[in-house]
């Protein structure tokens, strides 16, 4: 893998775990808003809105630059729409995000091998 495709799905986990957060708060703040006279909702709500925007067209960008089947972002897609499920969604992505940013150095290394070797 590329390092295109190692900070897509650093991204992609980034976003997801930050989506998970709003959707906790959105929810906290729902409750606190039937309880109480605290009413965050209309502000939690737009900003978690961005957060699964964001996080769908991440997803759509990750999956080109990895070459996933169906099911793979399907599995993701459907984590956003549980409370945790972002927090699911980077535990899943973490290995592979790993690898991806070890071959991306791996990659860069031989490439700087290969250019010290012709300047030889």
């Amino acid at each position: 893998m590329d390092i295109k495709t190692a900070s897509a799905l650093h991204r992609l986990r980034l976003v997801s775990v930050l989506e998970a957060v709003s959707f906790l708060v959105l929810l906290a703040c729902s409750v606190l808003k039937r309880t109480t006279e605290f009413d965050a909702v209309p502000v939690m709500g737009p900003v978690h809105g961005v957060l699964v925007v964001l996080f769908v067209a991440l997803l759509a960008v990750a999956w080109y630059r990895t070459r996933w089947g169906w099911k793979r972002p399907a599995l993701l897609f459907v984590l956003s729409l549980l409370p945790a499920g972002g927090f699911f969604a980077d535990r899943s992505l973490r290995g592979e995000t790993q690898a991806a940013v070890a071959a991306a150095h791996a990659g860069a290394g031989d490439a700087a091998g290969v250019k010290d070797a012709a300047r030889a």
